[in-house]
């Protein structure tokens, strides 16, 4: 790549005139104006990073085929780097140019590519010149997607090559002052929310600052967190993340005293969503004498179906955990088949002879025998923890239960019942031939999680990296309440989880919940911190309040529906809950459930296995009584009756990653019963808008009930005059991308029902 990555050039016409004097440019006669003047014409190619590669016709096309990203963050200061990897494919040279939206503010520091080519240079365009830009683009390709970026300032570049059956690497430099909202920071990369988009991005930012960094946080891309110091993070996209379209958001908070908070808000009319992100002290130290000690009972299935390798592998996982343990914590092993053998009749501290005679305790048990899940759960959770210990279970079973008490219903009635020292109860299904509604409720109940080992999955690997994460408690039995409104109401409702998790240490609290009125939210986290009961509060303005947190009231949705889809699976226990099925659909228990879940899946565009059939071509959405029939027979079938097997774990684990999503799922993925990853391109997420796909048409979610009935208040087509206007107004309140579909897409427009003819003509 060319080293010297120089100062721009400052004015926008010096830098035109030296690009229209290079030699070999391929271009086209596509051109915008500076105030009016002419500017020159784009090369054959326009590459724009976040959205795709657009061909002007001439010669082919050149491919966008991985863009990584580097953010070096220092304070409020961010320099993003964009190395952009192409490919012509094709057997002639091919010229191509950058266009990259950016956001206020950014300042140009360096472009280059590699090999030959005049000298490199970028610039920033300014704004009107970035909206002619924009318009030019979509109207001589007949392609709305760029109007997704409308508002974003532009940079483009100078034309450089890209060889035949070649790769070409462009480097874009930009440095950005970056927004604050309290002790939080925030930094946003633009890029498309189209699920057609699967570019690969590898993005990597280092956060470094004076003070130390409470938590970093992602609504939009899972991240997996490096904490280089307490006061420096480096953050890196998961594998699985680099394809998630979107843009790519990224929220750190700052340190003070204790937990630290911040609030990111979503405003509608008298209220809106909130998302509360609570993070923990770098290096949280103890405000007691010994701070929070565990007290982990592990209890495992030696029943005649965990003979072998299965069996091996608990032992190992048995020894990790207690080799893990502080000597000043304490733990047991309850081993059991249809009887019940405890290492201990109470638990021991974690001391090195303990620990031997444990493992030797482990070795001797032997694979037979039935499964009697009911006594096993009941004496692990008669014993006492040692005062001040977090007391832990680990449960684990490979089967069903087949002696003394079998009943689901009873099960997990004396689970809640018997817990009176508030054991968490972490449970693990080994294999398929689980009950999991019943493993999933014990679990949350408890403050706790469910985890689920699928066939040749290591089961020693599983436990064991749930086990390291409850290292290190930090805020135990917390509890969250928020401060009533002037006239004494309640503000807030609907906050989810219910029940807050216990805080480890490296976790964050993401709260989800709705607020009314636009006075600031007040809140009080109370539990014991490090060993001492604490209380901390918090105020947060509401005057940055913006649609742009779309985010907030999707994932607040996401998991609306996923206590819901729970409590529909434990209506199933034991079948003697079902009704008739013929008095299904009438049902007030059930119907209750299953509106609400239609309902929230229409309008926020949030589909699950149950409500698939929404997207399905020939669905008629306007028929409300058809949609609630499919749907009820949908969760009959496959959230109440289906309690064992594949097609009951993989319900399990879709309920695990929706029950605490943190993360926007754009496509709808979702695992199907036989554990295969589904997903759907018929719904659109848009800015804070979802769309349905009929034939050539988006419907705004908004209206898809009365989609084959009402008539647009107007209609526009695209490139009109009418149609900017449109474009415009949408931009000034950050919905422009609710244009950059492609097709027709009938939408609402404040009251108007408004069809925008798509650039296809149809």
């Amino acid at each position: 790549m060319r080293s010297r990555l120089g100062c721009v050039a400052a004015g926008v016409l010096v830098f035109l005139a030296a690009l229209g004097s290079q030699m070999g440019a391929q271009t086209v006669d596509v051109r915008v104006s500076v105030n009016g003047g002419p500017m020159r014409a784009f090369a054959s190619n326009v590459i724009v990073p976040q959205a795709r590669s657009f061909n002007f016709g001439r010669g082919g096309a050149v491919e966008i085929t991985s863009v990584d990203a580097v953010v070096s963050i220092l304070e409020q200061t961010a320099t993003t780097t964009l190395d952009v990897s192409l490919r012509n494919p094709g057997g002639a040279r091919l010229e191509a140019e950058l266009v990259v939206p950016v956001p206020d503010g950014a300042v140009v520091k360096g472009f280059a590519f590699e090999g030959k080519g005049a000298e490199p240079s970028a610039v920033l365009l300014p704004k009107d010149e970035s909206r002619r830009t924009y318009e030019q683009i979509v109207s001589k390709m007949r392609d709305p997607a760029m109007l997704e970026f409308l508002g974003y300032n532009l940079v483009r570049s100078s034309v450089f090559p890209v060889e035949p059956r070649g790769a070409q690497k462009v480097r874009l430099i930009y440095e950005l002052l970056l927004a604050t909202d309290g002790s939080r920071v925030d930094y946003v990369l633009p890029r498309s929310e189209s699920v057609s988009y699967t570019t690969p991005w590898h993005v990597t930012a280092d956060i470094k600052s004076k003070r130390p960094i409470s938590t970093v946080y992602s609504p939009t891309h899972a991240l997996s967190l490096e904490r280089v110091a307490d006061n420096r993070v480096r953050a890196r996209t998961t594998d699985a993340a680099s394809t998630e379209p979107g843009p790519f958001r990224l929220s750190w908070v700052l340190e003070e005293d204790g937990v630290t908070a911040t609030i990111f808000a979503y405003p509608e009319a008298d209220g809106g969503y909130f998302l509360l992100l609570a993070g923990l002290p770098a290096a949280p130290r103890s405000t007691g004498a010994q701070g929070i000690k565990r007290d982990v009972t592990l209890v495992y299935d030696r029943s005649g179906s965990m003979h072998g390798e299965k069996l091996d592998q608990v032992r190992e996982a048995a020894v990790q955990i207690i080799s893990g343990l502080d000597e000043r914590e304490t733990f047991n092993i309850i081993a059991y088949n249809e009887s019940v053998t405890p290492f201990h009749s109470s638990p021991v501290a974690a001391t090195r002879e303990n620990r031997r005679a444990a493992e030797e305790f482990v070795k001797s048990m032997e694979s037979s025998g039935g499964t009697n899940i009911y006594d096993a759960l009941g004496e692990a959770l008669r014993m006492e923890p040692r005062e001040g210990s977090l007391g832990i279970v680990l449960f684990l079973t490979d089967g069903l239960p087949t002696v003394g008490q079998t009943s689901e219903v009873a099960i997990r009635d004396m689970a809640a019942k018997a817990n009176r020292y508030d054991r968490r109860v972490f449970t693990f299904g080994v294999g398929c031939d689980v009950n999991t509604p019943l493993l999933e409720e014990i679990a949350s109940q408890s403050r706790a999680a469910a985890t689920f080992v699928l066939p040749k999955e290591d089961v020693e690997a599983k436990v064991g990296q749930v086990f390291k994460r409850l290292s290190g408690p930090v805020l135990a039995s917390g509890e969250i309440q928020a401060a009533t409104g002037t006239a004494g109401g309640a503000r807030v409702r609907d906050i989810l989880p219910a029940k807050l998790p216990d805080l480890f240490d490296g976790d964050q609290l993401v709260l989800l919940g709705r607020y009314t009125g636009s006075e600031p939210l007040s809140f009080k986290l109370k539990g014991n911190y490090l060993g001492t009961r604490r209380e901390f509060a918090f105020s947060f303005a509401l005057d940055k309040a913006t649609v742009r947190n779309s985010f907030v009231p999707r994932l607040w949705a996401s998991r609306r529906i996923a206590a819901l889809v729970s409590a529909i699976r434990q209506m199933g226990a034991d079948g003697g809950t079902l009704p008739a099925e013929a008095a299904m659909a009438t049902d007030p228990r059930l119907k209750e459930l299953v509106d609400e879940i239609v309902r929230l899946s229409t309008q926020y565009g949030i589909l699950t296995e149950y409500t698939a059939f929404l997207a399905r071509e020939g669905t008629d959405l306007s028929n409300r009584n058809e949609l609630l029939a499919t749907a009820n027979a949908s969760f009959e079938n496959r959230a109440m009756r289906t309690r064992v097997g594949m097609g009951s774990v993989n319900q399990s684990m879709n309920s695990a990653v929706q029950s605490v999503q943190a993360q926007v799922n754009y496509r709808n993925s979702f695992y199907d019963e036989t554990m295969q990853r589904s997903q759907t391109a018929a719904v659109q997420q848009v800015n804070d808008r979802a769309f349905f796909q009929r034939g050539n048409r988006w419907v705004d979610s908004r209206v898809v009930e009365r989609e084959n009935t009402a008539r647009p208040d107007k209609v526009v087509e695209f490139g009109s005059e009418e149609w900017r206007r449109l474009a415009e107004r949408l931009a000034s309140e950050n919905r422009q991308g609710t244009l950059s579909l492609r097709g027709d897409v009938l939408m609402m427009v404040d009251s108007e029902l408004v069809l925008v003819k798509g650039a296809d003509g149809k």
